[in-house]
């Protein structure tokens, strides 16, 4: 498990264009509905900041594909869909199932998911599952690519540039986070 970046869900401290994860840059959209802040087709965010979207799970089924169907219309808002390259395509796969790994996780560990927040900036793509779980998670060791079941963290941290967990003191709950580096 990376503990590499002590920063809360959404900053990823500072970076020296000056451009931080903090900023809620663009209308955060709620609700399974998806509308919200988007980039013209072909970028990746605007030069103001990341794009942001979240999703809240309140009384809600069917979480993973929902989950994957809100991230899917927010890759293809930001321009990483459709692909024009294999690696694009590749890149936003990829995104897609750690949206899906993260969300099972909190399902099967955690009470179910509370909300999925994604944002985006020219550089990298950064999820955040929060749940009211008490678990910490981490890949199995040693994993046992033969075996069914426990591939999930294993999955995320092989794909992602860094992921991690933030509670915050005096919440029941936690925030599992993972950032993906934008296609080329």
């Amino acid at each position: 498990m990376s503990t590499t970046r002590p920063y809360p869900p959404g900053d990823r401290g500072p970076e020296p264009s000056g451009a931080s994860g903090a900023s809620e840059g663009g209308v955060a959209a709620t609700g399974a509905s998806g509308e919200g802040a988007g980039a013209p087709s072909g970028a990746a965010a605007p030069p103001g900041g990341p794009q942001v979207r979240r999703l809240s799970f309140d009384d809600e089924s069917g979480v993973v594909p929902l989950a994957r169907d809100f991230t899917r219309q927010a890759l293809y808002a930001w321009g990483w869909l459709p692909a024009a390259s294999a690696d694009q395509r590749a890149a936003a796969e990829d995104v897609l199932l750690v949206v899906s790994e993260l969300v099972t996780n909190a399902c099967l560990h955690a009470e179910g998911p509370d909300h999925l927040r994604i944002s985006c900036d020219n550089k990298v793509i950064r999820v955040e599952i929060a749940d009211r779980g008490t678990g910490q998670p981490a890949p199995r060791t040693p994993h046992r690519a033969g075996r069914p079941g426990g591939h999930g963290m294993f999955i995320v941290q092989r794909l992602c540039l860094d992921w991690g967990v933030v509670r915050t003191p005096g919440v029941s709950g936690k925030t599992v986070w993972a950032e993906l580096g934008a296609p080329a």
